[in-house]
């Protein structure tokens, strides 16, 4: 795991070689053990390494045999020996046992085609000297980052946000589209980042440069393909077969490799698979003042003992969690309104002690159907059939009811098409709350509705079930955008190397051709939970999706007059209705109302704005 940079000007422009140490620099944590650089002309690439594979000879920029191409690399390609094989075979000559090696001569093989060759996860730059051209690629799901920023004929790109704008010292301004749909998701969508001026390479694209012109490229898109002619027990076998196959192949490196292990079912099934190949270390967070969370530390440990693992875990009180508010928001870059990155924080943090690798269970919702709201369809089915005029009819009947009132939501969303009641797997302001709250930009004429986000998602599936493109969204957004986004963040603040089994091609090739009724069904991933009752005892795989939940509502209402305080002293608070956000703290100190999602990620884009933009 390693953070790569570069910078790339017109033809008659040198590269400044102390500014690209200085992006380098600026994320020494993604890799503290060595640094490297290029510089030709026009083309510079920088690299900070975290060592994993190959501790001696895997040194970066990496280069072919006559030095005519040169790639940096971010992450880890699992099938590495094999395709090494291959090229071997076909008179390349190697000089490391470093999988970088493999892609700078799969692109002298084949071109850019070669990411479809390429199984495991990546941010990658690729220079090819002869045409003075420069390739940046991120892998399928985007487990890997890339920043990139475009001006005057030039490109700056980085694994991280505060390289590219060490690059361009003084550009920091929030963007304001950006900052509308953060808080519809929580988070801030591809391709854009919430610095203005610099965007996100998306998951499964490439970026080709060249003259001072930029095109993005997609080069592969998830999908589904439901074989209904296999019984029950074939897609069983089959993950079984492909999560041991994926388990194995992430437990390849040089370093100690540990596990997260939360009480679900997601990191257990790892954790059980990875016991089969080696002695385990998992590592688990929980909070004070939270009545759940001694009990799933209970949990956590209770697994750790079933599968003889060497656990340890940490738990964090209130006053800690504050105090690390500023540097949390800080290591993500970009404002995030999800609480569990805190605990991925914190047990980020203890794993580091122990190993240098970790496996962690994101995935496994997206691709086997996991997330409770996926049940959405089946429950609603029985407004399938009610004639499109009698919908408008309960919908206009139900909006008129007191909100909260029993039903009235049912009837909402039963009668409000898929493509406008699911914009991923959470929304946290509902349209006429947020444009009451965040006044200066639901007035400007720039910002547009954060259906931009998903209507081309859904316009790209439209002959799927509802089940099915609901998944397919989350895989396009919410999976890169949140859960991977706070993943990579949180771990490599901590110069921890994160790998997600569930996310492989072989799994996901394979979990695309389940059928939905066996995806969803009396409960969620039920496909997947009947594959991991071959690891697990029934009081595990039965149980809920839980995580490292965080007690911030709770929290939230001793912090009331904290919040307040942050809140007055933005200067960005002009955008805000400081009279709505009063409205909300009061409402929810007093417990009259639970603003906790709504408060929580307002606190954290004003901390964020504080660390990053006024810092």
């Amino acid at each position: 795991m390693c953070g790569i940079c570069g910078i790339v000007h017109s033809k008659d422009q040198r590269v400044d070689s102390e500014l690209l140490r200085s992006m380098a620099h600026a994320m020494v944590h993604r890799g503290p053990d060595d640094d490297g650089y290029l510089v030709n002309g026009n083309i510079g690439l920088g690299f900070r390494r975290l060592s994993i594979v190959d501790l001696e000879h895997g040194h970066q920029p990496m280069s072919n045999e006559d030095e005519s191409v040169w790639v940096v690399f971010n992450g880890e390609i699992y099938n590495h020996q094999s395709l090494r094989q291959i090229l071997i075979d076909k008179g390349h000559q190697f000089r490391t046992h470093a999988d970088t090696e493999v892609i700078v001569h799969l692109y002298e093989e084949e071109g850019i085609r070669c990411l479809e060759s390429l199984r495991g996860m990546f941010g990658i730059a690729i220079a090819d000297l002869r045409t003075r051209e420069v390739f940046l690629a991120r892998d399928y799901f985007g487990i890997k980052p890339i920043y990139y920023s475009q001006f005057e004929g030039s490109l700056l790109f980085a694994s991280e946000l505060r390289s590219v704008l060490a690059g361009r010292p003084g550009h920091r301004s929030v963007d304001k589209q950006a900052a509308w749909d953060y808080f519809t998701f929580q988070y801030v969508p591809q391709p854009e980042s919430m610095v203005e001026g610099v965007k996100k390479l998306p998951p499964a694209h490439y970026a080709h440069f060249r003259d001072g012109q930029i095109t993005i490229h997609r080069y592969w898109s998830p999908t589904f393909a439901p074989d209904e002619s296999k019984p029950l027990s074939y897609f069983v076998e089959g993950v079984q077969h492909h999560l041991s196959e994926s388990v194995r192949l992430h437990l390849q490196a040089d370093v100690k490799v540990g596990s997260f292990l939360s009480s679900g079912v997601d990191s257990s099934a790892i954790v059980a698979l990875a016991s089969k190949f080696q002695d385990m270390m998992t590592f688990s967070v929980g909070f004070e003042d939270m009545r759940s969370g001694v009990k799933e530390l209970d949990l956590a440990s209770q697994t750790a003992s079933l599968l003889h693992t060497d656990h340890h875990d940490i738990t964090v009180s209130a006053k800690e969690f504050l105090e690390q508010l500023p540097s949390v928001m800080a290591s993500l870059e970009e404002p995030l309104g999800d609480p569990s990155a805190f605990g991925l924080y914190f047990v980020s943090k203890l794993a580091t002690e122990f190993v240098t690798v970790v496996l962690s269970g994101e995935g496994a919702d997206e691709i086997f159907g996991g997330y409770p709201i996926y049940h959405e369809p089946i429950s609603l089915q029985m407004f399938d059939s009610v004639p499109a005029s009698l919908k408008r009819g309960i919908r206009s009947f139900a909006a008129a009811l007191p909100y909260g009132m029993r039903g009235r939501s049912f009837l909402l969303r039963g009668t409000t098409p898929l493509e406008r009641r699911f914009i991923g797997n959470i929304s946290v302001f509902r349209d006429d709350t947020k444009e009451a709250m965040l006044e200066a930009l639901a007035s400007d004429e720039r910002v547009v509705s954060s259906y931009h986000v998903t209507d081309p998602v859904y316009d790209r599936y439209p002959s799927f079930d509802p089940i099915t493109r609901m998944q397919l969204l989350d895989l396009n957004t919410w999976l890169p955008g949140d859960i991977l986004f706070k993943a990579d963040k949180m771990t490599m603040a901590h110069s921890l190397e994160l790998r997600v089994p569930f996310l492989d091609r072989g799994v996901f090739d394979f979990a695309a051709t389940i059928p939905t009724r066996y995806r969803v069904n009396q409960e969620g991933k039920y496909t997947f939970r009947q594959a991991a009752k071959a690891w697990l005892p029934n009081t595990i795989t039965e149980r809920p999706k839980l995580g490292f939940p965080v007690p911030y509502r709770e929290w939230l209402k001793s912090w009331h007059r904290h919040v307040w305080d942050i809140f007055s002293a933005s200067p960005v608070r002009e955008w805000f209705s400081a009279d709505l956000v009063e409205k909300m703290l009061k409402e929810h100190f007093e417990g009259t109302r639970d603003h906790g999602r709504e408060l929580w990620t307002l606190l954290t884009f004003l901390v964020w704005h504080s660390a990053v933009i006024e810092g």
